[in-house]
């Protein structure tokens, strides 16, 4: 039972506090919190574990984009449903609002405050489900936010419970309007990799969502199944999916809510190789640093590579830097960090980045090397090789129109030097 959730900002403002329970939950914990924080990561919330223990309370906590979730009780509970139950107040508040942030809270404070109120009961989970959310709390907008200034009303709670609370489906509404019949499948994947020093591929994994975009009436049954299924890892899923069907045959079961939502995540592990290739160059002597970085297709996906960046921080101790590529735009910003805008690969020559960078008086040698950090992005390839193998529809009026898409980019692509 969780008795009582904040909202903190990075610089540790409360900005949300909402009781839970009959027993306060005294404001004291988020200072003691973040004086944990400064203690044991340095000042980042998001390096803090998920789950920590004061001298009395439960800590859990949940980092977006800014923004600490944070829940806390003083009885002994499952973990991962306080962490599940803070992620999706993190997701349903970012559907509502279009991005979370310490600005777009404060101006829309009293419909966090009644999603709260709407999603927990006494301190237990109560309505999750943002289909019925929306029916119970509107969403802003201008007029809405102009006729509580001129009338001074700022409820926006709906004055009667959505037909969906009362269905077997509850993320469906009973009735789908405008429906064209429509069904739409997209695997977006993020590409984890570390290469070593000696250009060695030490991990690489990729961390996938299946999100899919429903416009179908009536109350239709689908059937996801995957050519290849046993390379997926550690799955999660919409509550839509039917468990059984998974456990026994691979296959995805669900009657889809309508509009767009994510059908289930997973992650596959080690992977032999990553679709370019960086290598980087520097020695120093006498005071300077030559740096030569060049960058090109390893493992060509079949589908063009774009969106390419390479960027690492300047190390200590640099008094200037001058740096210059044979294709895109080199800039050094504010924080040392230096950012290689390639874009994509032209065929007539590989991309090199070089150049000097003189060190401070007396350095004869640099003695940090820097990590490069490698973005990129491949529309129409999955590079887990996950593929669909077919998509079956039932209770529908006519055949629908399904359309399948596929999309890779870099999430942490580190290459050391």
């Amino acid at each position: 039972m969780l008795q009582c959730v904040f909202l903190l900002s990075d610089s540790g403002e409360v900005m949300v506090e909402k009781q839970m329970t009959a027993h306060r939950v005294d404001r004291a914990i988020c200072g003691w919190f973040w004086e944990y924080v400064l203690a044991h990561a340095a000042g980042d919330p998001s390096k803090v574990l998920q789950v920590v223990v004061s001298p009395t309370h439960y800590l859990f906590r949940v980092y977006r984009s800014g923004v600490t979730f944070l829940a806390c009780t003083q009885v002994e509970m499952p973990p991962l449903m306080a962490i599940e139950f803070l992620s999706r107040v993190a997701d349903v508040l970012t559907d509502y609002l279009g991005d979370i942030n310490e600005d777009t809270i404060k101006d829309n404070f009293v419909i966090v405050y009644q999603i709260l109120d709407e999603m927990m009961d006494n301190g237990f989970p109560l309505t999750t489900e943002p289909n019925i959310l929306k029916e119970l709390v509107a969403q802003p907008n201008m007029v809405s936010k102009m006729l509580n200034v001129m009338t001074g009303k700022s409820s926006t709670i709906g004055s009667k419970l959505p037909d969906a609370t009362a269905s077997f489906v509850p993320w469906r509404t009973t009735i789908v309007k405008d429906a064209s019949n429509e069904v739409y499948v997209n695997i977006v994947e993020e590409l984890d990799a570390c290469v070593n020093r000696e250009g060695v591929l030490v991990k690489c994994e990729a961390c996938g969502e299946i999100e899919v975009n429903s416009s179908l009436p009536g109350l239709p049954e689908l059937t996801l199944s995957f050519a290849n299924p046993t390379i997926i890892n550690d799955v999660r899923f919409h509550p839509c999916v039917r468990f059984r069907p998974w456990e026994s045959n691979q296959i995805l079961s669900f009657v889809p809510p309508d509009g767009q939502f994510k059908l289930m995540s997973y992650r596959v592990k080690k992977l032999k190789t990553t679709p370019i290739y960086v290598k980087p160059q520097l020695s120093s002597d006498s005071g300077n640093c030559r740096v030569h970085v060049m960058v090109g297709i390893r493992n060509d996906p079949g589908k063009p590579i774009d969106s390419i960046i390479v960027q690492f921080q300047l190390p200590p101790l640099i008094a200037s830097a001058d740096l210059t590529a044979n294709h895109g735009t080199v800039d050094i910003l504010a924080d040392q960090t230096c950012v290689w805008t390639i874009g994509h690969i032209p065929k007539d020559k590989a991309p090199s980045l070089s150049g000097n960078l003189r060190l401070e008086e007396g350095l004869a040698h640099l003695h940090a090397f820097p990590i490069f950090q490698v973005k990129f992005r491949i529309m129409g390839a999955a590079l887990s090789g996950l593929q669909i193998d077919k998509l079956d529809v039932k209770n529908t009026p006519s055949a629908p129109y399904k359309g399948f898409r596929a999309q890779t980019q870099a999430g942490r692509y580190e290459v050391r030097s």
